[in-house]
């Protein structure tokens, strides 16, 4: 049992991991699937099972179809790291977050076991959902999502220190598993909500200036509540 209820219109940093850690997604195909899971399992009707091959872009008919759902949530951020994943949602229906996430959780199993001929598990239990519960958290936790791949060319950015943020920023911009791109000015996945975030940083020029501003002097002292161990 939840220690707290999920409330709808609330705002939440959900995680999960890979079971004893172990890698989520082994290969290009993988997260393509999982992200084109985040798009056709956000629906309040129930997920029809797909085998169809799984794809990043959408075309014109994929696009009117995710725009004529009724979202469980919006989806506001993520990143996919190689053994974890974050999010940054807005439940918008009772219950949205963990049907969503239950959504993503079982066609996700399902795919990589039948894949990669296992049983069992592959999530560590049930996800973690943090409540983004004033401003300074929901201005900088979508930056901490963002700055996740780092892990992978400078760690010690997670102690404060990032040398060279230009080396930095190039990085991010090239992950492909991730929504900072969209945040910077282009568009790669069309179940985002933008608009949310964007309200607050003026647009894509704004979101950019407070992400070159933050790296700068790195401090996660105010949102330290919200970074789930």
């Amino acid at each position: 049992m939840r220690k707290q209820k999920i409330v709808s219109g609330g705002i939440y940093h959900v995680y999960n991991r890979g079971v004893e850690k172990r890698s989520l997604f082994l290969d290009d195909r993988d997260h393509n699937r999982f992200i084109r899971n985040l798009a056709i399992f956000n629906d309040i009707k129930p997920a029809l099972n797909s085998n169809r091959e799984s794809k990043i872009s959408f075309g014109e008919k994929e696009i009117r179809s995710i725009k004529q759902k009724k979202p469980l949530v919006d989806v506001i951020a993520f990143c996919l790291m190689s053994n974890h994943f974050h999010f940054l949602l807005r439940q918008k229906e009772e219950g949205g977050i963990s049907k969503f996430m239950n959504k993503i959780g079982v066609g996700y199993v399902n795919y990589f076991n039948l894949k990669y001929q296992r049983v069992g598990p592959l999530f560590q239990g049930k996800f973690k959902a943090v409540l983004v519960n004033n401003e300074a958290h929901f201005l900088y936790i979508p930056h901490y999502i963002h700055l996740n791949p780092l892990d992978f060319i400078m760690p010690s950015w997670r102690e404060g220190s990032i040398k060279n943020t230009k080396k930095a920023t190039n990085f991010l911009n090239s992950y492909k598993w991730s929504s900072f791109g969209d945040y910077m000015g282009r568009t790669n996945f069309q179940f985002l909500n933008e608009s949310i975030l964007f309200e607050y940083f003026n647009g894509a020029e704004g979101y950019a200036e407070d992400f070159r501003s933050f790296i700068k002097d790195l401090e996660f002292s105010d949102i330290s509540d919200l970074l789930i161990d």
